[in-house]
C-alpha cells in the first residue's frame, strides 16, 4: 500500500507551520529573515526569487523532505532539538530563532552539521542543508540542519557543536570524526569552525586536533572538544589558511559570479601545502548555489564528499 504524503506542492507554508507536528518549531523550516507570506505555496516557496541567490531549487525535494520530517515527527522521533536552554530563550527571545532539526541515521554512527548559506541575511535551509541532511542520513550518518541567526551565526555553531557533543548518548551519535558542512555563507561557517583555534574562541573549550582526535576524543572531559575531522564546503570565497584548519572537500560552479572557482582552488592548494588533506571539484557551467546537484553535472558530489569524510575518520582513529 503506497503511503499517504502529508504535504503536496499546493501546500501553503501556513499549513506547514501550523501543522501540530511540527508545533512549536515548525515557522523554522522556513526562513524567519524573510518576509515569506503564509498562503505562498511550497511551489512557490521553492524559486530563486524567494530564496535569493540560488540556483537548481526542486519544490518536489521541499515536498520531499516536508513529508519526511512528518513521518519521523509522526512516529514518535524527535527532530528538533533547542541549543540555548529556556532560561536564556526567555532572556534573549531572538535565541528562539536558533535550534538543530535532527534527521537521524544509524545508532552510534558519526554525526554531520549542515548550515545553509543565505548571505548572512536569511538562512535557506530548505534548499542548502535540509537535501543534504537526508542524504546523509540514508546513508546511515546523523545529520543536524542548524538554523542559526546571520548576525550571529559562529556563535550558534559553536554552540550545536557542543550541545551534539553534550548529548551524544541521548541522541545516539558518536561524539568523535564528525563533520561540519556548509554553502555559501554557511561554508565559511564550516571553515572557521573546523579550524582548531577558532572552535575554541567560539565555545570557550579546549580542542582536540583532528591529527590527534578520533576515537581518543570520546573518553577525553566533556569540557575538551574534538576538531571536525572534515569540511565540506560549497560556493564560498572563504581565502583564510592555517595549518589549524581541518580536511577540507570543496566543491564549486565555474560560472559562479559570486564564489570564484579558481579562488577556492588556491585557498585548498594552501593547505595541502601546509600538510592538511583536500579533495576539490569545480563543475563546469553551474552557478551559485546548486545544492545537492540533482539534474546537473555535480550529481552524485555527495558521495565523493562522505568518502573524503570516511577517509579522514578513518585516518584520525588510528592516532
Amino acid at each position: 500500500m503506497q503511503e499517504k504524503k502529508r504535504f503536496s506542492e499546493n501546500s501553503t507554508v501556513g499549513e506547514v507551520i501550523r501543522d501540530p507536528v511540527f508545533s512549536p518549531f515548525g515557522r523554522l523550516l522556513f526562513p524567519v529573515d524573510l518576509s515569506i507570506p503564509e498562503r505562498m505555496t511550497l511551489k512557490q516557496v521553492s524559486r530563486s526569487d524567494v530564496l535569493l541567490w540560488y540556483t537548481n531549487l526542486h519544490a518536489e525535494k521541499t515536498v520531499e523532505i516536508l513529508n519526511e520530517l512528518y513521518k519521523r515527527a509522526s512516529s514518535g522521533e524527535t527532530i528538533f532539538y533547542p541549543i540555548y536552554s529556556e532560561q536564556e530563550q526567555c532572556e534573549n527571545p531572538d535565541w528562539r530563532q536558533t535550534g538543530l532539526f535532527y534527521l537521524r541515521g544509524s545508532p552510534g554512527e558519526r554525526f554531520a552539521i549542515v548550515s545553509a548559506g543565505g548571505g548572512f541575511y536569511y538562512v535557506g535551509a530548505m534548499h542548502d542543508s535540509f537535501p543534504h541532511a537526508l542524504e546523509l542520513s540514508r546513508r546511515g550518518c546523523n545529520a543536524f540542519v542548524l538554523i542559526y541567526r546571520p548576525k550571529t551565526a559562529w556563535q550558534d555553531l559553536g554552540r550545536a557543536i557542543c550541545f551534539v557533543e553534550d548529548h551524544a548518548e541521548q541522541l545516539e551519535i558518536s561524539p568523535a570524526g564528525y563533520s561540519l558542512w556548509g554553502g555559501s555563507a554557511g561554508a565559511r561557517m564550516a571553515a572557521v569552525l573546523g579550524n582548531r583555534q577558532h572552535l575554541e574562541q567560539l565555545t570557550g573549550r579546549s580542542a582536540i586536533s583532528w591529527k590527534e582526535g578520533g576515537s581518543r576524543a570520546a573518553s577525553e572531559s566533556r569540557t575538551v572538544l574534538p576538531q571536525a575531522s572534515a569540511v565540506i564546503m560549497q560556493y564560498t570565497g572563504f581565502e583564510d589558511c592555517s595549518p589549524d584548519d581541518a580536511p577540507t572537500y570543496a566543491c564549486v560552479g565555474t560560472e559562479d559570479r559570486i564564489a570564484w572557482w579558481r579562488g577556492m582552488e588556491a585557498r585548498l592548494a594552501q593547505l595541502e601545502s601546509m600538510g592538511i588533506p583536500t579533495e576539490f571539484h569545480a563543475y563546469k557551467g553551474l552557478q551559485h548555489g546548486f545544492g545537492i546537484g540533482t539534474g546537473t553535472v555535480a550529481e552524485g558530489w555527495i558521495d565523493d564528499a562522505v568518502a573524503f569524510w570516511d577517509a579522514r575518520s578513518e585516518s584520525s582513529a588510528m592516532h
